[in-house]
């Protein structure tokens, strides 16, 4: 999110530093593990999907100007038993939007992808237009936008605490202390170490992904769409197998409380890690169930409510605030970056941002 916005503050003009405690991308934060679905018919009403059919437009002319395929669009296939979740208001708002999607029952799930085996009253809603982002090529790829149009970034870099007086926001860092008139602080699983300057009701999640060898090419790359799986056993989302490396999976419920700066367990250091995945796919994907080619751990920083807190700081103006992302925002980053721009330019967005207001924990 950070890195958008610097992207986006720059090409407009204004005097950018970006600070990070790491230097991205990384494996320290959220968007590390290759890919990220992108969606249009999206939970939480007509503000999350306006948000995603503008997030898209945005992936797609960071790719005209970096010239690298940062987009896949795969179709993305939404599955659900009744009893977990219904996309019937998903549908209806997605088609007043223009999204195109399709409502497909158990047996047309089953024809058109042989390898998904779900029980005959389960639903789907396919996304056609949808798909996959390459998260850290973005990354990059908004890192070299903003540092072309005149950002300057300062990596491995820890902000140690902030002030802010009537010259403005002070940012201490062991490498120097920096002014500016405004600030963007975009510290995802982090936000704690900005404490007490800023207290959040953001918790931090240990996560797992996993890659597993199908036993056929059902579920290569340009025959198999990513995917989400709504079950009684938890919620699931995935991606087609790219060069081979396998079907990645990851379950979007449930993880460990993680706090920063604590070592963080790798992958395989309790038997849920790959146990959960793999039950996953020997149920619904069973082909795809085989060798575990690779484990990752990521994190997530979760709201109460899963929903993003994009606001200014409740005392101080001049401090604008992306987080609480929730397994859920990377597709978002581009029009975020954009949203957090029009803030600090203009002190508006043209998108409904009322949802993501820090006013409704109170």
């Amino acid at each position: 999110m950070g890195m958008s916005a610097g992207a986006h503050l720059a090409k407009r003009g204004v005097s950018t530093l970006l600070i990070d405690a790491f230097d991205p991308p990384h494996q320290e934060g959220s968007h590390h593990g290759d890919t990220r679905l992108i969606r249009h018919a999206y939970h939480g009403g007509p503000a999350y999907i306006n948000m995603a059919i503008r997030a898209h437009q945005l992936w797609n002319e960071l790719e005209e100007e970096i010239g690298e395929t940062l987009l896949v669009q795969s179709g993305v296939l939404n599955l659900s038993s009744p009893a977990v979740y219904s996309y019937e208001t998903r549908l209806e708002e997605s088609k007043s939007l223009g999204v195109p999607v399709e409502y497909l029952d158990a047996d047309e799930i089953h024809r058109r992808w042989p390898g998904v085996t779900v029980p005959e009253d389960y639903m789907a809603l396919y996304e056609p237009q949808a798909g996959y982002l390459y998260s850290e090529r973005c990354i990059s790829a908004y890192r070299r936008s903003a540092a072309e149009a005149g950002a300057e970034l300062l990596v491995n870099t820890q902000v140690e605490r902030l002030e802010v007086s009537l010259r403005g926001v002070s940012v201490y860092t062991a490498k120097g202390t920096f002014h500016a008139g405004q600030v963007i602080l975009s510290a995802g699983a982090w936000f704690q170490t900005l404490e007490p300057f800023l207290s959040l009701n953001i918790q931090p999640v240990r996560k797992v992904v996993g890659w597993f060898q199908p036993t056929t090419t059902r579920f290569d790359a340009g025959r198999f769409p990513g995917f989400t799986l709504n079950t009684p056993e938890g919620g699931f989302y995935g991606f087609p197998s790219l060069n081979g490396a396998g079907l990645k999976i990851g379950r979007h419920d449930g993880g460990l409380p993680w706090n920063p700066g604590e070592p963080i367990a790798p992958f395989g250091s309790y038997e849920e890690d790959e146990r959960d995945l793999r039950r996953a796919l020997e149920n619904y994907m069973p082909e795809a169930a085989g060798v575990l080619n690779r484990g990752l751990v990521c994190k997530y920083e979760l709201t109460p409510d899963e929903d993003f807190i994009i606001d200014r700081h409740p005392v101080h103006s001049n401090v604008l605030i992306a987080g609480g992302f929730s397994g859920h925002g990377f597709k978002f980053a581009s029009v975020v970056g954009e949203i957090l721009s029009n803030l600090a330019v203009n002190g508006t967005s043209s998108q409904d941002i009322g949802l993501f207001s820090l006013d409704r924990f109170k």
